[in-house]
């Protein structure tokens, strides 16, 4: 919540724009970002091992972090010891059960198709803040669920119905589907974990506890050997997904919420899966087929209702 003294001073401005301006112009493009995740993940599915590319990229997230947490960080050291629990367990989630299962899902499943079924996980945030916490479903939230999960099927299943009954999934779907559960269950943490950490000082921490999580995984990773090649190519990649598709992207978020609100920042979420898709088909020649349309129908629409506030 903002204090008097930053509300009553104006807002710094940035090629002209006040923050609420700039931060419309963001709400277009912070999707974009988020995609781009998705997008390197099948881009570079062959070029570098998955574990160790969610470790790096957390490793270098947290490195641009700091020139702006550091303090905040040893000022709530008592409050990190505290809360180390949950810190590394949202960075289990959050970083590496979302990093990297995005990364070995790719090898066998294209963007397009974890774009749409991550669109999904709002749905599984509703559900687990219903029955966890308590919180009431109305009849349109419950109608919207349901569109999602059948959208997802009908991705996850190739629009065949023989698909679903024989259970014949594609690896990467299925893995795409445990990271956008644990993206769920980190998004609830959340949002119901109390914390005394400040924002960005909070979003450091788990990330140094993902990256601890991580740490063992990608050792054994290596051991086995299947290594990183030191190349340019590598460090870009890593810095890519590092400045853009993590400290870009949340903190690009974290403007919008902040300048917006709550409503329109969900738009970021049925706008990700149809950049996601597009930039799939115009960089990585992905093709889009039918049952992509069909669960985008399902899917978008349903994350709409399933989102709404009970009783609007």
């Amino acid at each position: 919540m903002a204090s008097e003294d930053s509300k009553a001073q104006p807002a710094p401005r940035l090629l002209g724009l006040s923050e609420r301006q700039l931060a419309f112009v963001l709400l277009f493009i912070a999707p974009a970002l988020f995609a781009s995740n998705m997008l390197t993940a099948r881009a570079t599915h062959d070029l570098f091992p998955p574990i160790a590319l969610a470790f790096w990229r957390w490793t270098c997230t947290l490195a641009l972090l700091m020139p702006f947490t550091a303090a905040a960080l040893w000022q709530h050291r008592a409050a990190i010891l505290r809360e180390w629990r949950d810190l590394l367990i949202l960075g289990a989630l959050g970083m590496g059960v979302c990093g990297a299962f995005v990364y070995i899902a790719a090898d066998t499943t294209t963007a397009t198709n974890i774009g749409l079924i991550y669109a999904a996980s709002p749905i599984l945030i509703v559900l687990i803040a219903r029955f966890v916490y308590g919180e009431r479903v109305s009849p349109l939230q419950a109608l919207g669920i349901a569109l999602s999960l059948t959208g997802v099927l009908a991705i996850i299943g190739r629009g065949d119905l023989s698909v679903l009954a024989n259970l014949e999934f594609s690896p990467g779907d299925l893995w795409t589907l445990a990271a956008m559960t644990a993206w769920a269950v980190y998004s609830v943490m959340l949002r119901h974990r109390p914390s005394a950490l400040p924002l960005m000082a909070r979003f450091a921490a788990i990330s140094g506890g993902g990256i601890l999580i991580l740490l063992p995984f990608t050792v054994a990773e290596g051991l086995s050997g299947d290594l990183p090649p030191l190349t340019t190519t590598s460090f870009l990649i890593v810095a890519f997904l590092a400045v853009f598709a993590s400290f870009g992207a949340y903190q690009v978020y974290a403007l919008v919420q902040r300048s917006l609100g709550a409503g329109p920042t969900s738009l970021l979420m049925y706008l990700i899966p149809l950049y996601n898709g597009v930039l799939a088909f115009v960089i990585l020649g992905e093709t889009l087929q039918l049952y992509h349309l069909l669960g985008a129908i399902l899917v978008l629409p349903g994350i709409y209702l399933a989102t709404r506030k009970a009783g609007t």
